[in-house]
């Protein structure tokens, strides 16, 4: 049995308890990927030996084997002897997760209520997952030998491909691995594998670049940069919370890009977290021209053997950088030195399912555990970040210009009462276009509708095709020539007739991305136009495609979704049109007027990011709003001083702190039901605990949409102006409802911190 001298992982009441095993079994403690918010004991038989918080077992769990993450030992236990189930193999003999990162993942787990096993095997790849051992294929790297170099000199001769092989290893200034060589011919595994026959190439150690060495140059930075850079590098031995406000275009990146550079020399790592799979090939291409380090993605389009290699490589600490979406904040680290959110006020941050977290606020509590800084940069920040700075809990860094000498787009709000739409575009906005493509320039039109058209309408009754499944309209896509529903994915085809009065006159109503496209094809035949949408990104490898002919300039205009709206960066790009800004304007959602400014804000802030001046056109029938109004001057200040104003007199976050009781079943009462019976309980509690008098409850109300996917859902809010009455109310609260007979009827859930309240 390996005891604390000989293994470093292990406590110190392994090798005490060893002596009395003969005694009494070790019990260990094991959380497992359950619904149920505790871990099990289990004995541990003589023939194994004890394993250490963060390895994996194999245990029986009712009638089933699964595997589970040890969290503790002890020498006792509160159940019977006879009724605890033995171990049944010990997978790791090294921890997989560290104490650090254990007791963060615990963190994780008790502050949003959710069971530590589901909470600790999200931070494994579905490979570990599964009991499969944590190990990275073969890297060999080769080297040419002195008769190698010999035979170079010779000339190329017939083997075309064996003597370009030479040529690159000779040139070389370290031993190449595989990736070298990919590019060169489809036969290169053969010529690789005939010069080490011959002996013209060996295999040898690669060797780590220095991360001094970039491969480019960085740039020269602007005033600002060089003060944010300044203080953040202060900071690198420290935790501390950096917001970085910066306008669109101001160089985020680069202030990124040099933190993350002195992070390196220090031997540590750095982790970037993007809100969306969309970001992240543009922004790996950038820090690959900058660094010489090994630099790993992680996203859910990855398959699983890929995201495990990268998923070890960063616990290994063999990886420099890691970047990735949401679930990477949870992926452990050897020697973390620093955290960066790109777009901090993105939704996409928040989970909506299941495990409900803000990797946000999880990389800051991470952060302050390792005693690190943490950068959430944004040109339109969340009012929770920015309250929070504005008070003194973050530091504000601000980049107010941009680094380019374009400058901010011109922001004109077309009033569409004035000019009227053909096909969703207004006279001034399709002359922009057309003359942008005359020019050689690039222009972009947004909408925040896939499809063709939003609705299907019978023309003699004024009927809307609706799902039958969800309380929503269909929404008809015509390339494929189907009727979708959005939110639970229904499709039909196109109604031969109304289901309410039988007329067969259905006309289209709207536009979606389908039907602009078709429009800018009728405008501008000769244009090269690229849609950019959940449908024309489905193959893996296209959205790449479609973004890299979009940054090279090929396509000549884009139409798309917010999948166009962050942080990507076109160089010709000098026309942005916002096809429908009203869109938010009038939502019972108290988010509302942020999620309209970062939207419009995102989007205008992709043109004229070169040297081109930028022109942005809005269109909308409310061009007197004081939303849009503070929008096209670009005033992030005024508006978030307007939006705190109006969340404070609402007592809404960042004022209180909120929780959200959802419950749906497939009869129409039963959620309520549940709810009122849950909210009867809360107030019973509450009564009876003075410490938690400051909790005050909504009463249980139906979604806003109140079918979805064949259920009927409802919710029960629950807020306060201080966040630990809250909590531990909904400790207890969240207990009780365990226990009730009715909450294995419905499906519940208890969503810490909801950024959606519908």
């Amino acid at each position: 049995m390996p005891n604390s001298s000989t293994n470093p992982d292990l406590p110190d009441k392994v090798s005490s308890t060893a002596d009395k095993r003969l005694q009494k079994p070790l019990i260990i403690q094991v959380a497992l990927p359950v619904p149920m918010r505790k871990v099990f004991d289990y004995s541990l038989p003589a023939s194994l030996s004890a394993p250490g918080p963060g390895c994996r077992v194999k245990v029986n769990f009712g009638n089933r084997k699964m595997t589970g993450i040890v969290t503790g030992l002890s020498d006792c236990s509160g159940y019977a002897e006879e009724k605890i189930k033995p171990v049944i193999e010990i997978i790791d003999t090294r921890p997989l997760l560290a104490k650090d990162h254990l007791e963060f993942l615990t963190w994780v787990a008790d502050y949003y209520l959710h069971p530590l096993g589901d909470v600790l095997f999200s931070a494994l790849p579905k490979n570990l997952r599964t009991g499969k051992p944590a190990t990275l294929p073969e890297n060999p790297h080769w080297e040419i030998t002195e008769h190698g170099s010999q035979v170079l000199q010779q000339g190329p001769g017939r083997a075309r491909v064996q003597f370009a092989l030479l040529e690159m290893l000779s040139k070389a200034t370290m031993p190449l691995g595989a990736e070298a060589f990919k590019g060169l011919s489809n036969s290169w595994k053969t010529a690789l594998t005939a010069l080490e026959t011959k002996g013209l190439i060996a295999r040898a150690e690669p060797v780590s670049a220095a991360h001094e060495a970039m491969l480019n140059p960085a740039p020269t930075a602007t005033p600002d940069q060089q003060q944010a850079i300044k203080q953040v590098c202060a900071s690198l031995h420290e935790f501390n919370c950096f917001l970085l406000h910066g306008i669109t275009g101001s160089g985020k990146t680069e202030v990124y890009l040099r933190c993350i550079d002195e992070v390196l020399r220090k031997g540590q790592q750095a982790l970037v977290l993007v809100p969306e799979i969309s970001l992240t090939p543009q922004l790996v291409d950038r820090f690959r021209q900058r660094f010489n380090v090994v630099i790993d993605i992680l996203h859910s389009a990855m398959n699983d053997t890929q995201r495990m290699q990268a998923w070890e490589r960063a616990r290994r600490g063999d990886s420099a950088i890691i970047i990735g979406t949401r679930s990477a904040v949870l992926v452990p680290l050897a020697s973390p030195g620093i955290i960066i959110l790109d777009e901090e006020h993105d939704s996409s941050f928040k989970q909506q399912e299941g495990f409900r977290y803000h990797a946000r606020d999880v990389a800051i509590k991470r952060a302050s555990i390792n005693a690190i800084p943490v950068i959430m940069g944004s040109a339109t920040p969340s009012l929770e970040s920015w309250h929070n700075a504005k008070i003194g809990r973050y530091s504000l860094l601000e980049l107010a210009e941009r680094a380019t000498t374009g400058g901010l787009p011109d922001i004109h709000l077309l009033n569409l009462e004035q000019q009227p739409l053909e096909n969703g575009l207004s006279f001034s906005l399709r002359d922009g276009v057309r003359q942008c493509f005359e020019r050689g320039e690039q222009s972009m039109l947004f909408i925040n509708r896939r499809g063709f058209a939003p609705a299907v309408c019978c023309t003699a009754c004024n009927a809307l095709i609706q799902c039958n499944r969800c309380d929503a309209r269909m929404t008809w896509h015509k390339q494929d020539g189907r009727l979708v529903c959005h939110h639970c994915g229904l499709q039909s085809r196109w109604p031969e007739q109304c289901p309410d009065c039988g007329a067969k006159e259905m006309v289209t109503i709207g536009q979606g991305t389908e039907n602009i496209h078709q429009a800018i094809e009728n405008l501008v035949p000769a244009a090269f136009i690229e849609r950019i949408d959940r449908d024309t990104t489905r193959r893996k490898g296209e959205l790449e495609k479609r973004l890299q002919r979009a940054q090279s300039g090929e396509a000549q205009v884009l139409v798309g979704t917010q999948m166009l709206s962050k942080g990507h960066d076109f160089p010709n790009l000098t026309l942005v049109g916002i096809l429908d800004a009203d869109q938010l304007l009038f939502s019972s959602d108290f988010r509302a007027s942020e999620r309209l400014f970062q939207l419009i804000t995102q989007v205008a802030g992709r043109a004229g990011r070169a040297e081109k001046k930028g022109v942005v056109l809005v269109q909308t029938r409310f061009p007197d709003s004081p939303w849009l109004r503070v929008i096209a001057e670009h005033d992030y200040h005024s508006f978030a001083e307007m939006a705190l104003a109006e969340r404070e007199a609402a007592n809404y976050p960042p004022f209180t702190y909120l929780a959200l009781l959802r419950a749906e079943a497939i009869d129409r009462h039963q959620a309520l039901q549940f709810l009122n019976a849950m909210y009867r309980q809360a107030k019973a509690l509450i009564a009876g605990n003075p410490a938690m008098q400051s909790v005050d409850l909504s009463e249980p109300v139906s979604s806003v949409m109140e079918k979805r996917a064949g259920r009927y859902r409802a919710q029960l809010l629950v807020q306060a102006t201080t966040r630990k009455p809250l909590h531990a109310f909904l400790k207890q609260w969240r207990t009780i409802i365990e226990e009730q007979r009715a909450s294995r009827r419905v499906r519940w859930s208890l969503d810490v911190d909801p950024i959606d309240l519908y």
